[in-house]
């Protein structure tokens, strides 16, 4: 049975497309049927994360724990059936979807004000056209006022 000591990364890499989970020696260690065994990088030594699909790409990579002499080889796919273990990754990528998601939302929410903006703009010259060819000097005054002192 598996049961996750410890998860931390040696650090956190990401680019465009991937969240790469970095590990190193003393940062990942799990309890195999009750002994603890300590992570070793000689196979694969990242989790990378699809960040479209926030779902694990290298799910048939190999860890290596080793406990003195005993070294036990665990796939990622192994790893992401313990509930422990997508605890402790979530934890540690949830900080970089957040970062992603509002440096996305941001342009669109400019652009999205700048659209309305804009609709604004034409309707209140429409309904200074509509005053000016029904001949409302009333009404004409008030929206150029408006006009001018949302525009000027």
């Amino acid at each position: 049975m598996l049961n996750i000591k410890m998860l931390k990364p040696y650090y956190v890499k990401e680019d465009k497309r991937f969240i790469r989970v970095v590990l190193a020696y003393q940062y990942f260690s799990l309890f195999i049927d009750n002994e603890l065994y300590q992570f070793v990088p000689m196979e694969s030594r990242e989790i990378i994360i699809d960040r479209q699909r926030k779902r694990v790409h290298n799910v048939f990579d190999i860890f290596v724990f080793q406990r003195g002499k005993n070294i036990v080889y665990v796939s990622v796919a192994d790893l992401l059936q313990l509930p422990d273990f997508l605890q402790h990754l979530h934890s540690i990528v949830a900080p970089y979807y957040e970062k992603e998601e509002v440096e996305l939302t941001k342009p669109e929410e400019d652009e999205t004000n700048e659209v309305v903006l804009e609709l604004e703009k034409n309707n209140l010259r429409r309904l200074i056209d509509q005053a000016i060819d029904s001949e409302d000097r009333d009404t004409f005054r008030v929206l150029t006022t408006t006009w001018n002192r949302m525009y000027s």
